[in-house]
């Protein structure tokens, strides 16, 4: 039976929020570089990232940096010089979209196909891994069986997120906000106009929903399809946040570690792909940080209502119904325990969300900062929690190492033997002055007692031998001295131990899907032209133009759908009508591809009258 790696993936904003991510379990980290990734507010420098990547190692995890924006001719070359810098501080590999970058001189770093690559069919994935692409992101809207057909097909590592904030279009097929305001998704700087409260109407003007968050999704959540994600063959399961804090992803992964050693405790066909034990101080839960709700999107059903509509931001956790009020206070059911200096939110009799700071709590009731008065049986969430934020923020190095040591006498000095859980052995001498002890056997119960103590260190010791002459004096500081250096010595050991993958990228005429490509497949230089032509395209469609007439969102998320409209008749097979959306920016139609359950966004151009006709 082959044994599986399973890999947990979680965000890194900064150096900080990376090390966190270590140190509350993540087996691999991804984070931005100094520019070129897809979150142009989380750059880094090359120098904390290889202060990241050197912590990483010492736990076998792995760094992954982000390059996986679109690249113009002239930023090609910069970019190349960066990877470069990159690989030289020794990342594990590099999340990237721009087939560009295959025709360049790149070092010998694994390629993962980031998700912008809309990586949804069998063909597709198969295409990417032959042309050099060893893992790849898949597209956040497949189900369970799209992933089977996907695992069949390819041998590469299959990559899935799991949790955090979902955009409204398949990745990398979202150019409302490049359109709109110059600012382009694909290169970092998306506006989050699936974030924007519209106006939903049909074409006939009948409104459907005033002032609501018709595109904005719920946070994803999968918490409870992790094993058949495993068993459908998925092997890295990514948190999504590069811009969250470190509380947020303290929390989120140490959930996420809680739950996969779960797996791995019960099942001898996968181990984790890095190494150490998590103790934490605090009992993760994804509810209290941040969150818009929760959805499993489409993993176990064709269609649904994952939408967040009435508001994009976090309602956090639910803790009861309000069960009185009066001037000063409000009474609230649940089991939950409030706090002074919580942060509550509910929704009122026209769907606004609002938001409230807790001044006191005496037991159930709550003493708001300003007066309010929600009815009797409204719903109400905490979205800032007060203890448990300090609780994270307490919680360092909580993953340690598990070693056995074996201190032995070798006449002119002792010698201390370290195996770690990873089989990676050092060991480290001190000289001593050979003193006859006055009572013996005393050397060996003290010198085991004192080996025992890892203090603030890495590791966490299981078994010690120690084998010395019963008449031999050796005072507690030298075998302190001695196991604190053992303990630095082997540190620098499982770095040196440590081995990175390394992958050459070879070129071939691996022929694309088709032979053509289209604006969706997102080229911007000149070598990514070179790209497809190596690979038998013929045919390149004007990807400015075909953007600016085009579908700005393509989505597997449904308005009808979400909205209880759908009119779907398997029988007919006829798409249902378009809706209309509006807001300050302007008027946008909504086309149904039912068949597939899809639906696209394009943008209408002139005022939309009161019949639905839109006037030029």
């Amino acid at each position: 039976m082959s044994i599986r790696k399973i890999e947990l993936l979680a965000p890194a904003r900064d150096l900080a929020c990376g090390r966190a991510a270590i140190d509350h379990g993540a087996d691999a980290v991804y984070i931005g570089g100094p520019s070129f990734g897809a979150r142009s507010a989380a750059g880094n420098s090359i120098a904390d990232i290889e202060k990241l990547v050197q912590y990483a190692h010492l736990y076998f995890s792995k760094v992954y940096v982000a390059l996986n924006t679109l690249l113009t001719d002239a930023e090609l070359d910069p970019a190349v010089r960066q990877i470069h810098d990159l690989y030289n501080i020794g990342i594990d590999g590099l999340i990237i979209q721009d087939m560009g970058l295959l025709e360049c001189d790149l070092p010998t770093v694994p390629l993962h196909a980031s998700t912008q690559c809309n990586n949804r069919t069998p063909e597709k994935v198969r295409f990417l891994e032959q042309v050099g692409f060893e893992q790849i992101v898949l597209a956040r809207e497949l189900g369970l069986d799209g992933i089977r057909e996907i695992r069949s097909a390819t041998s590469a590592v299959l990559e899935f997120f799991v949790h955090g904030s979902l955009c409204v279009s398949y990745s990398g097929q979202c150019y409302i906000s490049e359109v709109m305001t110059g600012r382009s998704a694909n290169r970092g700087e998306c506006a989050q106009f699936c974030r924007h409260a519209y106006q939903l109407s049909e074409p006939q003007g009948k409104i459907i929903a005033a002032d609501e968050h018709v595109l904005s999704l719920k946070d994803l959540n999968l918490s409870k399809s992790l094993e058949p994600l495993l068993d459908a063959g998925i092997d890295s399961f990514k948190i999504e946040g590069r811009l969250k804090g470190e509380q947020y992803v303290k929390n989120v992964t140490a959930f996420y570690r809680r739950e996969l050693d779960t797996l791995l405790t019960r099942r001898t066909d996968i181990v984790s792909a890095s190494s150490g034990q998590c103790a934490f101080g605090f009992n993760p839960d994804p509810s209290r940080s941040f969150n818009r709700g929760a959805t499993e999107y489409y993993l176990n059903v064709k269609k649904g209502r994952p939408g967040s509509t009435k508001t994009p931001k976090s309602t956090g956790q639910y803790v009861g119904d309000v069960t009185a009020v009066d001037k000063k206070s409000i009474t609230i059911s649940g089991k939950e325990q409030l706090n002074n200096g919580d942060g509550c939110c509910y929704f009122n009799e026209n769907d606004q969300l609002i938001g409230f700071l807790v001044n006191k709590v005496v037991g159930k009731v709550l003493y708001p900062a300003r007066p309010i008065h929600p009815p009797l049986g409204t719903r109400l969430f905490r979205n800032v929690d007060t203890d448990f934020n300090k609780l994270l923020g307490k919680s360092e190095a909580c993953r340690t190492i598990k070693v056995d040591l074996e201190l032995v006498d070798i006449g002119t000095a002792l010698r201390l033997i370290v195996r770690d859980e990873d089989d990676v052995v050092s060991q480290t001498d001190v000289a001593i002055e050979r003193i006859e002890a006055k009572k013996q056997g005393v050397a060996e119960q003290m010198a085991e007692r004192q080996l025992r103590k890892s203090g603030a260190s890495l590791f966490t010791v299981q078994d010690v031998k120690v084998v010395l002459d019963s008449d031999l004096f050796i005072p507690a500081s030298v075998c302190n001295a001695l196991r604190r250096d053992a303990f630095e010595t082997h540190l620098g050991q499982r770095v040196r131990h440590y081995g990175r993958r390394v992958s050459t990228l070879s070129k071939n005429e691996v022929p694309w899907l088709t032979d053509e490509v289209g604006f969706r497949d997102n080229i911007l230089n000149s070598r990514a032209h070179d790209f497809y032509r190596r690979h038998g395209v013929i045919s390149f469609e004007d990807s400015v133009a075909a953007i600016a007439e085009g579908s700005l969102m393509h989505s597997k998320y449904c308005v009808r759908a979400q909205y209880g409209l759908c009119t779907f008749n398997k029988k007919t097979g006829e798409n249902a009508e378009p809706l209309i959306i509006s807001d300050k920016t302007g008027n946008y139609k909504l086309t149904f591809i039912c068949d597939r359950c899809e639906m696209t966004v394009t943008r209408l151009k002139g005022t939309l009258t009161k019949e639905g006709d839109v006037e030029a």
